[in-house]
């Protein structure tokens, strides 16, 4: 968790907790007696508790710190302040953040109403006290619990955006694996069988050997004709059917995306349409866009495709991974060229073939 949003809610959660510590501590400063220097101390365990319950994970620190400050904190200061109430709505406001299951609201209650008797062995102010701890337990909630849940769910839709984009490669993977078994499977099987007949029959009948070594180079080449056949038509993507399939992809995924209404066709359509395809991949599984924008021009003899998306994290350089390597090298084949260009955290894709 070392990207921006997450230490903004980092932020939060400890100005939060500060901040529920500056009426305990202007309480005890205001005590005449020496007892304020017990406030102090009381608030400074808790302090300590703070720093090392996050540190460790081992929140029950702060709990202990928490009933260790009651003797220390609820007796100091002026009556009206009332110094205590403030520590407990903390502890009600955290334990929801900080547990987990029935036992973070059980704990939150238990704050509170421990804040009540509190209250009512120090000053005789038992309601004060809860409306208090409630209040402030309530507003820790709402402005750290809701930032948290939604940093939740955004990080499980990003978790399920990358699992569908792998899934999508491996299914892909899989149908032409299995195009591939159906086509070469029984040829294979067959032609060993032949060549393995003409091997026996080399010696006793050699015409007829020869016939079986010829058939099994016919079905050889019969058989390398068929998958380049296969790999043809694999690699022959329809663009206007790739565009509308990475608009409904990407729109699942909770992007925004805009297509051009009118795609070129023809080979050069072919190598954008796999560069799409490459691309649509990649702002999935290694961007956090929100808007995606696919534009298509003709210009000099040339077709120009560019993919441009928000998902850019500006902290990290850019890395040419092996499909942006491949898909250069396959266009370079072809006489196209690819490149990218990352600015006022965007990131554009542009692809060159030609027309």
């Amino acid at each position: 968790m070392t990207d921006l949003p997450h230490t903004a809610l980092r932020g939060t959660l400890h100005a939060l907790w500060l901040g529920s510590l500056v009426v305990p501590l202007i309480a005890v400063l205001r005590e005449p007696s020496a007892l304020r220097w017990l406030g102090v101390l009381g608030l400074l365990v808790l302090a300590a508790a703070y720093v090392a319950g996050l540190r460790n994970g081992k929140f029950w620190i702060f709990g202990v710190a928490t009933l260790v400050s009651i003797p220390l904190v609820a007796p100091v200061g002026p009556a009206q302040l009332h110094s205590w109430a403030w520590v407990g709505g903390a502890a009600a406001g955290f334990a929801p953040l900080l547990l987990t299951g029935v036992w973070r609201w059980l704990t939150a209650l238990g704050a509170v109403v421990l804040t009540g008797v509190v209250g009512f062995f120090v000053n005789g102010d038992e309601l004060v006290h809860l409306l208090i701890a409630s209040a402030v337990g309530s507003t820790i909630v709402a402005m750290g619990g809701l930032p948290l849940w939604f940093a939740e769910l955004l990080e499980q839709a990003r978790a399920g955006r990358e699992a569908r984009a792998a899934l999508a490669v491996s299914e892909e993977r899989l149908r032409f694996a299995r195009d591939v078994h159906d086509l070469l499977g029984h040829r294979l099987t067959v032609i060993a069988l032949k060549a393995e007949l003409a091997g026996r029959l080399a010696a006793a009948d050699p015409e007829r050997s020869a016939a079986e070594a010829f058939e099994a180079q016919r079905l050889a080449s019969s058989a390398l004709g068929e998958v380049r056949d296969a790999v043809n038509g694999y690699r022959a993507v329809d663009l206007p059917e790739q565009l509308e399939a990475v608009r409904t992809v990407l729109r699942e995924a909770g992007i925004r995306c805009t297509v051009p209404e009118v795609a070129p066709t023809g080979a050069d359509a072919t190598q954008l349409a796999l560069a799409l395809r490459e691309a649509c991949t990649n702002v999935l599984r290694h961007s956090r866009a929100t808007w995606c924008m696919i534009d298509l021009a003709e210009q000099d003899g040339e077709v120009w495709m560019t993919v441009t998306n928000d998902g850019v994290d500006t902290g990290t350089p850019v890395r040419e991974g092996n499909g942006l390597r491949g898909m250069a090298e396959r266009l370079a084949a072809v006489g196209g060229r690819v490149s990218s260009e990352r600015s006022a955290g965007t990131f554009t894709l542009r692809v060159v073939v030609p027309a």
